[in-house]
This record gives C-alpha cells, structure tokens and sequence, in this order.
C-alpha cells in the first residue's frame, strides 16, 4: 500500500514537491486554506482585468526548465514564455534608465550615464556568472543540513565573497550613485540590504543582465495552472478551502492534520505554509524554534500592493518599473533598521498589458503597485490612502502624464492581508532574508528534529526566498522524505 504524504499548502515549493512526491510513488494530497492553488502567487480578475497577485517577475528560466525536465517536460508544453525587450525601465528623479535585453544595449545604457563604465560592468557580471553556475549546479540544490554543503573548490576558492557585501562589491567598482541603485537592486529580491548580502550573491546581476526578464503569457499564475495540471497528472488530490487547524502527533511522531474537527491521516506531513505559523500547529514542547528566535531573525520586507484598472493605455512605461527617484538608502533603513512607514517609498509598478494584451481590455492598462515596507507595521485604510495618492503623484510626475481620472478601480493587499490569507509572520511578503547568518544550513530546517515524519519546505527554509528557490525548496524536501520514509 503506497504511503500518503499530507501537504499543507498549495504555494510553489509545495505544488514542487507535490510532483516529485507522487512521482516517487506516494499517495499526496494538497490541503489548501484559500479557495484557489498558488499560495502567494494567486490571481486576481475583475472586470475584464487580470492581476498576478503575488510574484510578478520572471527569472532564472534555466530553474524552471529543470524543473519540467525532471517530469519529462517543458515549460512550453504549458505556457508561452516571452522575453522581455526591454527588460525594465529605473525612473531617478532627473533620468530614466532602459535596462535592455542583451548585455551590449546594457553597456551602451551605462556608458551614457558614466564614461568607461562598461568595461567594469562586463568584468563584474563576468565574475557574476561565475557565482551564478556554482550556486545553481554547486550548493543551492543541497538539503541545508551541513555546513559542508556550502565548502566545494569553487566556494573554497571565493571564501572571500560570503564575509564582503554586494554593497562593498559594487561601489568599489562604480561610482554614479544610478549604476551603484541598478546593481544593488536585484538582491532585494533575497530579502536583504545590500549592505547585509554576501557578494557571491551577485549570481543574482548575471540572473539579471545574463539571462534577461521573462514573461509567461496570461501571466505568473500560469505557471501554478502549469504546476497545478502536472500534480494532478501524477495523481497528486488537492483540496481547497480546507484549513489545517493542527498537525496530530503521537509521541513524537505525525499522524496527519485536522482540518474541521476531522483528522486526516497520513504517514508523512509536509508543511509549506509559513514556517512559523506551522509550528504554532504543534504542541509546545514540539516546536523546534521559541518565539524568541523568530524575533530574532531578519525577514524580508512587507508589501503593499495596489491592483488599479486605468481606461486608457499609458505612456512611457515598460511592462516593469522602478521608481528610483527618492533616497535607496533611506527607504532601506525605515524597512530594516528602524522599522517604520516610509517618507519617501521607492515603488515598483507592473503593467502586463503593455507586452500581454490578454490582461487588460482593448485600450485599458492592468497596473500592479507595490511599495515594500517592512513587516509587523500599523496597516489602516486611511494610511493604504495616504500612500496610493503619494505614488500616483510622483508616478505621474515622473512618467510626464495625468492618471487619476482613468482610474477605473483600485484594490489594496497589505500586511493584514498577509497575515489572514497566508498566516504570514508578521505579514511579511518574502519570507526570510538571505544575509550570511541565514545561509543554507543557518535556516531553519527541512526536516523536524523534533516530530518524525515532519518536514518543511517554502521561502522560510532552503534555499531560500524567490519563486526558482520554492521550486528547488519543494525537490529538496521530497528527496529527504524519500530517502528516510
């Protein structure tokens, strides 16, 4: 008789693992609180309208190909996949830079804004792409359990590179405050400060620059429709609106989860719901991490989202936007060092539309704002208010055009939200950050020390934050179970 595995969640790691479960023989089912798959990385449609709610950005395709490839597919047996060109647009508050599609239109970009600065910008992706094939075929597909596993010749060789920051990396090289805001960026998406991020974590400009910006048509929600397809065809069972009220134990061990008074049995149990709040399911006494610890921990930042529906199409935008245009630093220290709203947010805006037709009406714009802030904050209606009308001004200040009027309807996601859809800790948006101190075997565990027969995957474990990282988090997990179930 097949083992069952109970999987908490319905998240990229845990539609991950899902696969490589039932793959490996196991009878898995998916128990998922919200009415839809995804977890975070869920879909709005309104009004003709469609919004990824979650993840929006499309990088590292090479993660997503191996996954696919590991089930004898690939991703264009589910979705089309589109390069971006160009990539994104950075609006400073007396310049716009073009992030092109190719490393050439790259370099002309950054010599326009700094003479001879090519030259160091192919050096340091050059070494970028070096980091970026060790992380991906070297330590991030590790289970996190030894720190053995981040020591091969290649990280002996770069010891150097995890007790140096990004920030001491590129500033060294770069001296135009826009290059050294363009190069620091992308490990934001890992959570951190860029002064608090080791430099090998550079792979993360070549994951940029190297391998460019994608788009999957209809949007990031195809790929869990893609996930979702693939585990069904492998007999994965999902159950939606069906919250995990406790994980049932006997001694030390898991027999499965209640959900409505009802226990359902299993002979593993996976959670890839926050990592905290799956601990809070638990007894006391089989917690592996106090509250203590998890206050103790840098988590990446909050978000507050708006989905706003304009009537018309909009000019000098790109299918992605930042918006450079107040102080990088200050915005970091307001999320990190002291904790608070922001005086003046950077922000991000995702406009599908632009490159997908398919997710706005005929002559209307789908807009995705985002301003990251950080967890645990006073989330009210007046101050969503307060800072949706900040943005929009200086978006339209910036882009040169009047917005307001063609708003056709505005839908806001916070840390209240965060915390009641996705029992987030303190409603962070990203999970855990990256910074040396929560490397690989520094995280918090795969596997329980404390239950057997409990596991853990998603962006608060290994490897770490992003959507590639769930992917690889959710194989990493199920390569545990199989090797000790």
């Amino acid at each position: 008789m097949r083992k069952k595995v109970t999987i908490i969640g319905s998240g990229f790691s845990s539609l991950s693992a899902s696969c490589y479960l039932a793959k490996a023989g196991f009878d898995v089912h998916i128990f998922e609180k919200n009415d839809t798959v995804g977890g975070r990385a869920r879909q709005l449609i309104k009004d003709g309208f469609t919004f990824d709610i979650g993840p929006s950005w499309y990088w590292m395709p090479d993660i997503f190909e191996k996954f696919f490839q590991d089930f004898g597919k690939k991703p264009s047996d589910f979705y089309q996949l589109d390069k971006l060109s160009p990539a994104y647009k950075i609006f400073f508050e007396d310049d716009v830079m073009t992030i092109g599609d190719h490393m050439d239109k790259i370099c002309q970009e950054f010599e326009r804004l700094e003479k001879g600065s090519s030259i160091p910008l192919k050096r340091f992706i050059a070494k970028a792409q070096k980091n970026y094939d060790i992380a991906i075929n070297k330590v991030v597909y590790r289970p996190g359990i030894s720190p053995l596993e981040l020591i091969t010749p290649e990280t002996a060789m770069r010891v150097d590179q995890f007790f140096k920051t990004i920030s001491q990396e590129v500033r060294k090289r770069f001296k135009n405050p826009k290059l050294i805001a363009t190069l620091e960026f992308p490990v934001l998406f890992l959570g951190a400060k860029p002064s608090k991020t080791p430099s090998f974590y550079s792979f993360m400009n070549f994951a940029d620059f190297g391998l460019g910006t994608w788009h999957p048509k209809g949007g990031m929600y195809e790929i869990i429709k893609a996930m979702r397809s693939l585990a069904e065809d492998l007999g994965v069972t999902i159950h939606t609106n069906s919250a995990v009220e406790s994980i049932a134990i006997t001694g030390n061990k898991a027999l499965g989860v209640s959900i409505n008074g009802s226990l359902q049995n299993a002979d593993v149990v996976l959670s890839g719901a926050d990592y905290h709040h799956s601990e809070t399911l638990l007894p006391l006494e089989n917690r592996q991490y106090s509250e203590a610890y998890w206050s103790k921990k840098t988590f990446a930042p909050s978000s507050l989202l708006f989905y706003v529906g304009f009537n018309k199409k909009l000019k000098n935008i790109e299918h992605h936007n930042l918006f450079f245009d107040t102080d990088f630093e200050a915005h970091a220290r307001e999320i990190y060092d002291n904790p608070k709203w922001p005086k003046d947010p950077l922000f991000y805006v995702n406009f599908p539309s632009v490159t997908d037709h398919s997710m706005a009406p005929e002559g209307c714009e789908t807009g995705f704002f985002l301003i990251p802030i950080a967890p645990d904050l006073e989330d009210t209606t007046v101050l969503r208010q307060q800072y949706f009308d900040i943005i929009i001004e200086r978006f339209e200040k910036r882009t040169g055009q009047s917005i307001k009027n063609s708003i056709i309807f505005s839908e806001s996601f916070c840390v209240n939200d965060f915390i009641d859809q996705y029992n987030s800790f303190k409603g962070n948006a990203y999970g855990m950050a990256n910074t040396l101190s929560q490397t690989a075997f520094l995280r918090p565990n795969l596997k329980s020390t404390k239950v057997k027969n409990l596991y853990f995957t998603g962006q608060l474990t290994v490897p770490g934050p992003g959507v590639p990282p769930s992917l690889i988090s959710g194989k990493l997990v199920s390569e545990l179970i199989v090797k000790h179930i």
